[in-house]
């Protein structure tokens, strides 16, 4: 019969090894084709090793642990003998089944400001008891954890990081949720979600403060007559700042489908290197848990970031008269270097007010 090679994929232009995390088949095990075989981590991505074809791992090369480069082959399937290994009572990989994975929340805002989409988390290694022995326990750091440590570190070294703080009204937005999001579902499929808004806020001011949406490269400044927004999604292995590529052009619809999209891929481990690369500007939203306000830490090299918070309601005035408004405090970190305190507060302030007067927006229904 033949053999099928199962090599380690592409990771992009600047990575050229990666860590072989755990294998979900063993050897002898019968596997189909899509099947979920391995996973290996790289600097940047979780990524799956899937099956090619119908067969039996027949050998493992690599073991977990071990350190894999692009194109290496790490196993190898028997083509077509599935058939006959489940014939003699060979269960089918896990990979199979129901694949339940740890946890991923991505950037968006509901009531309270968590519209997430997570499943549980794993337990932390060692937890704190009441009683019984002290103990502690030594991890090696997961090489995403030590890129995300780099680049935060990098960012904080390299760039004059200030950020500027707003609040904004989304009375107006809820109302428009409120109005139109069963219609918008049912033409759409896709909930009329906060995080829409925000994206199309911020892509309309980054045109109209262009600065934001550049970098500095040595000597140089690198304009974008594009958006392409970094969207952060928390998983349990760390933060990844997938980019939802030419945000300014699309719908409420499109963005809202682009950012479901982009959160499935992240919880079911989907996401590609090239997922991650290119980003204009980035959203970041602390709200999904808990947070009322904080700093954001630019991406590099981009020069901005919107942090966003929880939904609470406040009492504010309007007309001379107190109401009762859904709020939330709005956080711009941007680099100093580049990005006039000015202009930056002129940025918020334009997210601020087309998020409160929002008809510039449309829905698209």
């Amino acid at each position: 019969m033949a053999e099928i090679e199962i090599k380690v994929p592409s990771l992009g232009e600047s990575e050229s090894e990666a860590t072989l995390v755990s294998w979900l088949v063993g050897e002898g095990d019968a596997v189909a084709v899509d099947d979920v075989l391995a996973e290996i981590e790289s600097d940047k991505i979780t990524m799956e090793i899937t099956a090619l074809d119908d067969g039996v791992l027949k050998k493992k090369f690599k073991q977990a642990g071990e350190t894999v480069e692009p194109g290496e082959v790490i196993a190898v399937v028997e083509a077509g003998a599935s058939k006959r290994k489940s014939a003699a009572g060979k269960p089918k990989p896990a990979a199979k089944q129901e694949k339940k994975k740890p946890g991923a929340e991505i950037a968006g805002a509901d009531k309270g400001g968590a519209e997430k989409t997570a499943v549980p988390a794993k337990a932390a290694p060692v937890a704190p008891s009441a009683a019984g022995e002290r103990r502690e326990e030594r991890l090696p750091m997961s090489r995403l954890r030590q890129r995300i440590a780099e680049r935060l570190k990098h960012a904080q070294n390299t760039a004059a990081m200030l950020t500027t703080f707003n609040e904004v009204n989304l009375q107006a937005v809820t109302d428009l949720r409120s109005r139109y999001g069963k219609t918008f579902h049912e033409r759409h499929g896709v909930k009329l979600g906060f995080m829409s808004f925000f994206v199309r806020a911020v892509s309309q001011a980054l045109a109209e403060y262009p600065a934001l949406n550049a970098y500095i490269d040595g000597d140089d400044i690198v304009y974008h007559n594009y958006a392409d927004i970094g969207i952060a999604v928390s998983t349990d292995k760390g933060l990844v700042v997938p980019v939802l590529r030419d945000a300014h052009a699309m719908s409420l619809a499109e963005i809202e489908k682009g950012i479901a999209d982009l959160a499935s891929r992240a919880r079911e481990g989907g996401l590609l290197p090239d997922d991650l690369k290119g980003g204009t500007f980035s959203i970041t939203n602390g709200g999904v848990f808990g947070s009322m306000l904080s700093t954001p830490i630019l991406n590099p090299p981009q020069s901005g970031i919107l942090g966003m918070h929880a939904i609470q309601k406040r009492a504010v005035v309007e007309n001379d008269a107190i109401v009762i408004r859904p709020m939330m405090y709005l956080a711009l970190s941007y680099d100093h270097r580049l990005i006039d305190g000015a202009d930056a507060v002129r940025f918020l302030v334009a997210v601020r007010e087309t998020l409160e007067y929002p008809g510039s927006l449309m829905l698209n229904l």
